[in-house]
């Protein structure tokens, strides 16, 4: 449903504007994510942290994390906006960055080209199933390689069942990466992928 018990348009890219997370945004990223960090206190620090560190940390001490982050002008990623509304999240970083990627077998490097990473897409639940991940991920990568990044990669999910909750796909969709210029680097798991975005050189 919309906003008003209707289904919305589809948005376009002039629908949106999309910025970094920098200290002068703090308070729209806080305002996104809520009471809840996005999803249980997670404050997008799931792939950031060692297991024990995520769950000590689940709802304060990931919050301060993540601001931390922003507030020291790291910009780990890019807030999407309708006019002044933040109404998305996608979180991208250089791989190193992540320590889950450095423990993954299933998402391993595919080669040695200094990648950067797409870990996360939250959406607010007013603004989803409008086609904003696609447009997301095309401007997260094209900010991320503005930036200096050769290569952004993501994770994608594919959906065990023709209906799986929001709080499960929030790596990503398949069909939202291919639809914002990814293709399939490796495929290591039924499950998982590994895809990538690479600018004409």
């Amino acid at each position: 449903m919309g906003r008003r018990g209707v289904n919305p348009p589809p948005l376009r890219p002039g629908d949106l504007r999309f910025r970094w997370a920098t200290p002068s945004r703090w308070d729209d990223v806080a305002r996104l994510f809520g009471e809840r960090g996005a999803c249980g206190g997670c404050w997008c620090m799931t792939w950031r942290l060692e297991r024990a560190a995520f769950e000590r940390g689940k709802q304060t001490g990931n919050r301060a994390a993540l601001r931390k982050l922003v507030t020291d002008g790291r910009r780990p990623g890019v807030i999407a906006y309708h006019g002044k509304e933040p109404v998305a999240w996608c979180a991208v970083a250089p791989r190193r960055e992540y320590s889950y990627l450095q423990r993954s077998r299933v998402l391993a490097p595919v080669d040695d080209e200094p990648v950067w990473s797409i870990t996360c897409l939250f959406v607010a639940r007013d603004w989803r199933r409008r086609g904003l991940s696609p447009l997301l991920l095309n401007a997260t990568a094209r900010m991320a390689v503005a930036r200096g990044a050769r290569v952004v990669e993501g994770y994608p999910q594919k959906p065990a069942m023709a209906k799986i909750p929001d709080a499960f796909v929030w790596t990503g969709l398949p069909s939202a990466f291919r639809r914002a210029g990814f293709k399939t680097a490796v495929r290591r798991s039924a499950t998982r992928s590994i895809v990538r975005f690479v600018p004409p050189r």
